[in-house]
């Protein structure tokens, strides 16, 4: 049986009221339930599908700026006041970004307690979010700098990687898993119409497989110089493979490790960080995702349309592709190929 007290007549009436209340909601929350209770059971229940590395991201938020806050506090006591006073708090050391995703890590913990009734009501949903610390914007290569990336990148064990990634604007998380099973490098021009060499983006490093969004999952055709890299890495590879002996393990992973495994993000970036350096560009700004950038800035320059763009990287509509690229912006699949084959000539792998 609950019992509550009150040090005034007024308020024992105030308290009785919201416990008929609350009984009447069928909602019978821990009186000692914290937020810090509902941050974990949200962490350690509330992320099926997630990948392993949103899982971790989103327990170093939660309890970096959610537990460290706000942890200690009941969670039926908690009200939308204290809560837009931790978002403006957090705003002060973190960008705008990071403040959502905090804010959506909190409104989601309570959304789980209060379909289990542990909590009446959700308070996040009644604020807003502030503005927080402007983020670091992306970049795009030039095209000098864009061929002096290319230039160092053929010293690279990622060569094939970083010159695929550059001139078919596939997201990092897609080229990681690509198998070649799902590379054409042959094509059929017999065919009516003609199918040119493509790649098959149909798969992603996320916890079920699937590519970002519906859009995502699309074949891009292969401009010759990407054709002639991934012709001589097929050959490395299997190199790669005899010299592993019984320590291969095949995944039939196009961009693999000396072992056959996937690709390590960490190493992804120190090896990029390295290619940058040696191209002459500051390594420390720029980061793997944003040949991608690069990628939609050279195809605008060109002439490309948005709209057209907005196929070839995976996007819901060119108002998205505007959105994330608006700096960069100036049959589909293959004219993205056509125009990378006229910005980069090619050459002999």
């Amino acid at each position: 049986m609950k019992q509550r007290s009150a040090r005034t007549k007024t308020a024992a009436k105030a308290e009785l009221k919201e416990l008929l209340r609350d009984l009447d909601d069928g909602v019978t929350e821990a009186a000692k339930y914290t937020v810090a209770d509902a941050v974990e059971d949200f962490l350690t229940h509330g992320q099926h599908g997630r990948s392993k590395n949103t899982v971790k991201n989103r327990r170093t938020l939660a309890e970096t700026h959610i537990v460290a806050q706000l942890g200690a506090r009941k969670l039926r006591e908690l009200t939308a006041q204290e809560v837009d006073g931790w978002l403006a708090d957090r705003a002060k050391v973190v960008s705008t970004s990071t403040l959502q995703r905090i804010k959506s890590i909190l409104r989601r913990a309570i959304a789980r307690a209060q379909a289990r009734e542990k909590v009446r009501r959700n308070v996040v949903l009644l604020c807003e979010t502030p503005t927080g610390l402007g983020g670091r914007p992306s970049k795009a290569l030039t095209l000098g700098q864009a061929q002096a990336f290319l230039q160092a990148a053929e010293g690279s064990p990622l060569r094939a990687y970083f010159i695929v990634s550059l001139l078919t604007g596939a997201r990092t998380e897609e080229l990681r898993p690509l198998t070649w099973s799902h590379v054409d490098l042959d094509g059929d021009l017999e065919a009516d119409p003609p199918v040119k060499p493509h790649i098959m983006v149909w798969r992603s490093v996320r916890e079920d497989g699937d590519t970002k969004t519906q859009k995502s999952r699309r074949s891009l055709a292969l401009p010759v110089r990407c054709v002639e890299v991934l012709r001589t890495h097929w050959k490395h590879q299997a190199e790669q493979r005899r010299r592993a002996g019984k320590n291969w393990v095949e995944n039939d992973l196009v961009f693999a490790s000396l072992v056959g495994t996937e690709l390590n993000p960490s190493n992804v970036r120190r090896e990029f960080r390295r290619v940058t350096a040696e191209a002459g560009l500051e390594a420390g700004e720029w980061t793997p995702r944003e040949l991608r950038h690069s990628f939609v800035s050279l195809l605008s320059d060109s002439g490309v349309p948005v709209e057209k763009i907005s196929l070839l990287v995976g996007h819901k509509g060119s108002h998205v592709t505007e959105l994330v690229y608006r700096k960069q912006l100036r049959p589909v699949v293959e004219e993205g190929a056509t125009a990378m084959d006229k910005i980069f000539r090619s050459k002999d792998a």
